[in-house]
């Protein structure tokens, strides 16, 4: 705690003095170390395993509409610093000071998600300090994420204020997406790897680009916009292969970007009996290891999704490789692809590394804001 980590964990608490029990979720609670000396004020839920986040460590300042109004004022001022355009995560819970909130920018339309009963508590503040700040047209409430019901919540969809439409705009790199704020998946789009997308655009030009758990397809359509000979899009879902074929429209590269639906693993043995070979394979899957107990088979799910990767990339080819589960560590995911790589009887070079883009800020302390790992790595023959 001193050392600026906001969790306080229910087999931390001396149940003795405080018992957690009669503690109500989501009430304002001070936290204290051992020898009654202030940590700082929370709010608690004594049925988590998180039982208390910490939401100001001065004794003067509670977290109230005021005090959101300045949180937000302060995150607003990083993004509007290193972005364009209103196209971000606005807020990125505990890395922004504020535990449980998390908000994704659209232009004048906010998706906005809380995920602890203390959060949602504060509902109407939120939607209010962020009308005050932000003057939006429209702000949807996306509470429909599983880590709720381990709060006691109900998960949710709903316009919280003013109105949105069915579709909203995202201008990233020079391109042009439509999101679904309503139905799409998580808060509408995956800001965390824009600035991933960013760092492939160098090694595109000319290439053929596979993009696999494509969602909307931004990873090709990007590779596209900068010069790729062509992009295929491979997606489980019917309706983010939708998304993929409205935002190619949008950007009028028809001919250019091919869809594909299916799961990976089935779609790449597929391409692979065909003899299709592609020069920038790009693998950025959904969570294997949400839970620390599925390390072993989640370590196995990215060793063989990395396989077969590689076994459809042309001689000298781009592999880029996403983990966003947290319990995966960057060196144990380089350890796996190295696995997969001798396993192809192929050899390779860690080119870049990436990250979180800067608007999903990492908080040193909380190990947990650092979730995303990238690798661009050069596949050659074995030698």
């Amino acid at each position: 705690m001193r050392a600026g980590h906001s969790w306080v964990y229910s087999n931390e608490v001396d149940t003795g003095k405080t018992p957690l029990q009669g503690l109500q979720p989501g009430q304002t609670v001070a936290i204290m170390n051992h020898q009654e000396k202030w940590l700082g004020w929370a709010y608690a839920n004594p049925n988590s395993l998180i039982c208390a986040r910490i939401t100001s460590r001065s004794k003067d300042h509670l977290l109230d509409q005021s005090l959101l109004v300045h949180r937000i004022k302060i995150a607003l001022s990083l993004r509007e610093r290193l972005y364009p355009g209103p196209y971000y995560r606005l807020l990125f819970a505990e890395s922004d000071g504020l535990p449980g909130l998390v908000v994704d920018r659209y232009g004048d339309y906010l998706a906005v998600q809380l995920s602890t009963a203390g959060m949602e508590l504060l509902r109407e503040q939120v939607i209010a300090a962020l009308e005050k700040v932000l003057k939006p047209k429209g702000i949807v409430l996306r509470n429909d994420v599983p880590v709720r019901e381990m709060e006691g919540l109900d998960r949710y969809v709903e316009i919280a204020s003013g109105s949105v439409p069915e579709l909203v705009d995202v201008i990233e790199g020079g391109c042009r997406f439509q999101a679904n704020l309503l139905q799409g998946q998580k808060t509408g789009w995956f800001y965390d790897q824009a600035a991933n997308r960013q760092r492939m655009l160098p090694y595109v030009a000319g290439k053929k680009v596979l993009d696999l758990f494509s969602y909307a397809g931004a990873w090709g359509i990007r590779a596209v916009q900068a010069g790729a000979e062509s992009a295929t899009c491979v997606d489980v879902s019917t309706s983010a292969l939708e998304q993929v074929q409205h935002n190619v429209d949008l950007n009028k590269l028809a001919n250019q970007v091919s869809r594909l639906q299916g799961d990976a693993f089935d779609v790449m043995r597929d391409l692979r009996q065909s003899k299709q070979h592609y020069d920038v394979i790009v693998v950025d899957p959904p969570a294997f290891i949400k839970r620390r107990k599925d390390m072993k088979e989640g370590t196995l799910a990215y060793r063989r999704i990395n396989e077969a990767a590689m076994g459809l990339l042309s001689r000298d080819g781009l592999l880029i490789s996403a983990s966003c589960s947290f319990h995966m560590a960057e060196d144990r995911l380089l350890q796996t692809l190295q696995q997969a790589a001798r396993h192809m009887d192929r050899s390779i070079q860690l080119l870049e590394k990436g990250q979180q883009g800067p608007d999903h800020p990492v908080h040193p302390a909380i190990p947990e804001t650092a979730y995303l790992k990238a690798n661009y790595l050069r596949v050659l023959p074995a030698f």
